[in-house]
């Protein structure tokens, strides 16, 4: 159905999710770009930076694609077999940000609170290693919901009321028993949350720890400064994640579940590239290379 069914609303619903999503595509690639293209970025914390560029483009791509289909074709159909795959692509790369967000946490407390060893325990195959892994569990985690929602034959509608297929818009208009759903959800969701969740900030408890029991001002400041850009990041996309996918729903608001699935899709997205560019000097002096390299051609 997708975001409004106010036609006078759907021009400028239109235009502003294409922006948001150009700038967030456009600043993603930017920053991927810069990673593989730069030698000075070459280092594991970049790295797992554009892991989670390219996360962040596939899954605003997955969720947004039918928005723009809907309004320059008028065609808001989807055949079920795409549903199911839209939605375990979609909650895959979700869940992959969650362990790329826990690796990008362990390299920070490795360059804070083991600086001597960083560069031996933070190898280039460990680094592969730890982004193998997130992405492989990020596939493997999904599967289970994925076929259990195969398995729905019976809905009280064909009409989805959100702009891409996800899991509670599809549980509400089943009438068939959503048990297995509510479990998988409650638990397998619950545990995946706890588990990424302690590996993401028990880390920064010893980090903090660190930056505490350096004696100087400014190298207190450095310390800090070099995990800001995560923290920053991070926060947000653990508040989007939580209102949209529990507080929310326990409140059953549609329309706002709707505008926390756009932040979750689309501005998330957006500002992670400008976060980490702007209170990062590598990127922009990577930034700045490129601008003058293309500036003498």
């Amino acid at each position: 159905m997708g975001f409004s069914d106010v036609p006078s609303l759907q021009l400028l619903i239109f235009l502003l999710v294409l922006l948001i999503y150009l700038i967030s595509l456009g600043g993603n690639i930017t920053t991927f770009s810069l990673v593989c293209l730069n030698s000075h970025l070459h280092t594991p914390m970049y790295f797992f930076l554009a892991n989670l560029s390219m996360l962040d483009m596939s899954s605003s791509t997955t969720a947004l694609h039918k928005i723009f289909k809907i309004f320059l074709v008028k065609d808001g159909s989807i055949s079920y077999v795409s549903c199911m795959i839209q939605l375990y692509i979609f909650c895959s790369f979700t869940t992959n940000q969650f362990w790329i967000l826990a690796a990008m946490s362990y390299d920070r407390y490795v360059a804070i609170c083991r600086p001597l060893y960083y560069h031996m325990i933070m190898s280039w195959r460990y680094c592969v290693f730890l982004a193998f892994v997130s992405w492989v569990l990020g596939f493997l985690e999904i599967l289970p919901l994925a076929v259990i929602l195969s398995f729905f034959t019976c809905y009280k509608s064909n009409e989805i009321d959100h702009f891409f297929c996800d899991i509670s818009p599809l549980s509400e208009i089943t009438c068939n028993d959503k048990t297995a759903v509510d479990l998988f959800v409650y638990t397998v969701g619950l545990s995946h949350l706890s588990a990424s969740f302690s590996f993401t900030f028990i880390p920064y408890v010893y980090i903090i720890s660190c930056i505490l029991h350096i004696n100087s001002d400014s190298g207190k400041l450095k310390a800090f400064y070099t995990c800001s850009s995560h923290i920053i990041v991070v926060t947000m996309f653990y508040m989007a994640i939580l209102l949209q996918y529990v507080i929310l729903v326990l409140m059953n608001s549609k329309i706002s579940n709707k505008l926390f699935a756009l932040l979750n899709t689309a501005i998330i997205p957006m500002l992670n590239p400008l976060i980490y560019s702007l209170k990062n000097n590598d990127v922009k002096l990577a930034l700045q290379r490129m601008f003058q390299k293309n500036t003498k051609f």
